[in-house]
């Protein structure tokens, strides 16, 4: 395959490369990065590429493979080693965030929805959210694994009914 037939089959590649970015990252600047590096890597290693094969599945692989390396690159930057003697792993984000006093406002309301509950559905739904497993709730409270479950269902829905305001 000559030079020319190579890169005219690149380009008339484009709207497809450019859909499966898209597939890949479901952000259009960062779709369009990735699809430049795909051409990047492709002209680059063209002596890679063996001719009578399908270049189509060589070129997806190449953007595959790109964005793969790109997100692990990604994930290990923002990975930060803790310096305790157990040296764990952790993640954390970079930017907490601004919190609002609507935010404040709308956690306070949460809790008094919560606290006005009864017993029966308060008491596994608090412990579902401080961490604990559904089998641990249910030893705690001597109950079914089921019935813990359907009472944080039941929990949940009634909570959404009392605070549909605040649902976006």
């Amino acid at each position: 395959m000559t030079q020319h037939e190579f890169t005219s089959s690149l380009i008339g590649m484009k709207s497809n490369l450019h859909r499966f970015a898209m597939s890949l990252t479901s952000d259009r600047d960062t779709a369009q990065d990735l699809v430049q590096d795909t051409y990047l890597k492709a002209i680059t290693y063209k002596d890679k590429f063996v001719d009578y094969t399908n270049l189509k599945a060589w070129v997806f692989t190449i953007m595959k493979n790109t964005f793969i390396n790109n997100y692990r690159r990604n994930v290990k930057e923002n990975t930060i080693i803790d310096g305790t003697q157990d040296l764990y792993y952790i993640n954390q984000p970079g930017d907490k965030g601004f919190i609002s006093p609507e935010s404040n406002y709308s956690e306070a309301e949460i809790e008094k929805a919560i606290d006005s509950l009864s017993d029966e559905f308060r008491i596994p739904f608090r412990m579902h959210i401080d961490g604990y497993k559904y089998k641990e709730i249910a030893d705690e409270l001597g109950l079914k694994i089921g019935t813990v479950k359907s009472r944080i269902f039941f929990t949940r829905q009634k909570l959404m009914l009392m605070l549909k305001d605040y649902v976006k």
